[in-house]
């Protein structure tokens, strides 16, 4: 689960990392009051789950209240559009309204999980304000890293090497240790999968503040914290992954025109790359889980064909803690329900999995039951390319 910038310097703040002085608006008015308060020479950044809004007009300075509240009136409402959201933008429905300050430097701290270690991992790099993707890409010497043991935590000689790694003087090498270990215990602390602060600024009084903060969630956590699954932004999402998670199924909406159903996330990984090496492009990543039910099928199968890029669909199924005869007859079923009118690749691999091809080929129905991914990729990019 994604948040805010605002929601997330909250967040911090709860754990001691210290942020700029800022209040959120949803109207022109409010966000004029609100750098009044300030002292009127304020930014006005507006609040999208994506990166690069400064680059298309999405954070701006203010040199007084009024033209706070002049910017936030442009700002509201429009649909902003950055590397991150796609040509179609996301509309801005609020507005950050934020201290301005004199920075002399900008540094870059962020967590992620390291999947092949198995561990989190702090990152810090000179670079900041720049896309730390394209940092890591083209001078990774550049990103610095200190993996976390779990049990053990951020240990200050980590910190430590870090701070004068980014070229930190001595004066600002035990400020630098307590924001790092307040910035771990906040990742730490709420579960996160991500969290990330670009720019860290230090000011021109030599003071360190987090002036961009970015945090993920585990999915799987928020149990654990009611008070963050509150501040989940439907609006901010794709309106089919929403649908697809009252189903419980896993789906994430892509580009392509080549709609994968799919049980198991290594199988889905898989099956979107075989697409991808046949030449064709993946609409969708879902998941059914391994014991789908024919509701959950029929469910997927509207979703998947709410999306009008669609022109053909790839079911890939192993049958292990769920029959291939059984899916068969749910997919059957569904597609009679709800009616399909793009062709579908069956494949089916695992227990009767001869019944289950048995089940599709005379079931009347425009199914091409494929032997084997390969196979099955190859018929649906065909079938995809025809239609």
């Amino acid at each position: 689960m994604k948040i805010h910038e605002y929601q997330a310097k909250s967040i911090l703040a709860r754990y001691g990392v210290p942020v700029p002085a800022g209040e959120v608006a949803r109207d022109p008015v409010e966000a004029r009051r609100i750098a009044g308060r300030l002292g009127g020479r304020v930014v006005v950044k507006a609040q999208i789950h994506a990166g690069g809004r400064g680059k298309g007009g999405g954070v701006r300075l203010a040199s007084g209240a009024d033209e706070a509240g002049a910017i936030a009136r442009e700002m509201i409402g429009m649909r902003l559009v950055t590397h991150q959201t796609g040509p179609e933008g996301r509309r801005v429905e609020r507005v950050l309204i934020e201290e301005a300050l004199d920075i002399g430097r900008e540094l870059y701290v962020g967590i992620v999980i390291d999947r092949e270690a198995g561990l989190p991992v702090l990152m810090a790099s000179t670079s900041g304000g720049m896309d730390v993707e394209e940092v890591a890409r083209d001078h990774p010497e550049m990103i610095l890293k200190e993996r976390i043991v779990p049990g053990q935590g951020l240990l200050p000689f980590q910190t430590r090497k870090l701070a004068f790694g980014l070229g930190l003087g001595a004066g600002l090498v035990g400020d630098a240790t307590d924001f790092m270990t307040a910035f771990y215990r906040a990742f730490e602390g709420t579960d996160a999968s991500l969290a990330e602060i670009n720019p860290v600024i230090v000011t021109e009084a030599g003071t360190l503040l987090a002036l961009d903060a970015k945090m993920n969630f585990d999915d799987n956590a928020l149990f654990r914290h009611p008070d963050i699954k509150e501040l989940r932004d439907l609006n901010e999402e794709e309106p089919l992954e929403i649908e697809a998670s009252k189903y419980g199924l896993n789906y994430i909406r892509l580009d392509g025109n080549i709609a994968c159903m799919v049980n198991g996330a290594g199988l889905a990984m898989a099956t979107m790359d075989i697409i991808k090496l046949a030449g064709g492009e993946p609409a969708n990543f879902l998941d059914v889980g391994g014991g789908a039910s024919a509701e959950q099928v029929e469910n997927a199968f509207r979703i998947l064909l709410s999306d009008g890029n669609v022109n053909a669909v790839l079911i890939n199924i192993f049958g292990g803690i769920m029959r291939c005869d059984i899916v068969a007859e749910g997919v059957v079923e569904a597609a009679r329900k709800i009616g399909v009118g793009v062709p579908v690749v069956v494949r089916l691999e695992g227990t009767n999995v001869e019944k289950g091809q048995q089940i599709l080929r005379e079931s009347g129905l425009n199914f091409r039951v494929a032997e084997g991914m390969q196979d099955a990729a190859d018929e649906a990019v065909r079938a995809a390319g025809n239609a």
